[in-house]
């Protein structure tokens, strides 16, 4: 196992640039913290990973919606990391709010909520994540097929990337069509900027390698 690697220190962004292009755009360094700035796109790491173990402290204010995603594709025909990569989901599950074409309020599924594989695998722990507004501490673990993600130190998803059940969920899910559907080994993790309205926070952001 490798060593614990600083990905965000609260001083500089040397390990991370905006998806598809070489620049950082859309996020700032406040007080010590790795936020949004307003104008949107998702963060991405200069280098890719296999096995690992991620952990970060995030903070969601209320009405946001965010995530942090691995295995991502940076490819210039890939448009957004969501289209290839599986979400660590981070939202506020009690006052994130989508309304219907005819205006009508819709619930969030469970899928959608905090520490869900987004849109395929639920939060195992409904009782992990502290209210919009509070510091949660994020954690994924990725050893060859096997993925769990926790929320406050709570198992919230555990799931075989690429087995016979992920592709009958990948079937219901809109990532079907997408680059997404083809597992791979490695990949980039990315800081998703949901829209530019909707903020995030995040903090010490560290990374260890797992791989021999």
């Amino acid at each position: 196992k490798g060593k614990w690697v600083s990905l965000f220190d609260g001083k500089d962004l040397r390990e991370w640039h905006s998806y598809n292009q070489d620049k950082v755009v859309g996020w700032m360094i406040e007080d010590g913290m790795l936020t949004t700035d307003g104008s949107g796109g998702d963060l991405t790491t200069n280098k890719e990973n296999g096995d690992f173990d991620l952990r970060f402290e995030f903070k969601i204010p209320p009405a946001s919606n965010s995530g942090v995603l691995y295995k991502v594709l940076e490819r210039p025909d890939i448009k957004r990391t969501v289209f290839s990569a599986p979400e660590y989901q981070i939202i506020d599950d009690t006052g994130y709010v989508i309304k219907a074409a005819n205006g009508e309020q819709i619930s969030l599924k469970e899928t959608q909520k905090t520490g869900a594989n987004y849109d395929m695998h639920p939060p195992l722990d409904k009782t992990a994540f502290k209210p919009a507004g509070t510091w949660n501490k994020g954690r994924i673990i990725v050893e060859g097929t096997h993925v769990r993600h926790f929320l406050n130190d709570k198992l919230v998803a555990d799931y075989q990337y690429g087995d016979e059940n992920w592709k009958n969920l990948l079937k219901q899910s809109k990532f079907a069509e997408w680059p997404y559907a083809n597992p791979r080994h490695k990949g980039k993790i990315a800081l998703q900027s949901h829209n530019a309205k909707e903020k995030i926070w995040f903090r010490n952001i560290r990374i260890r390698e797992l791989s021999l």
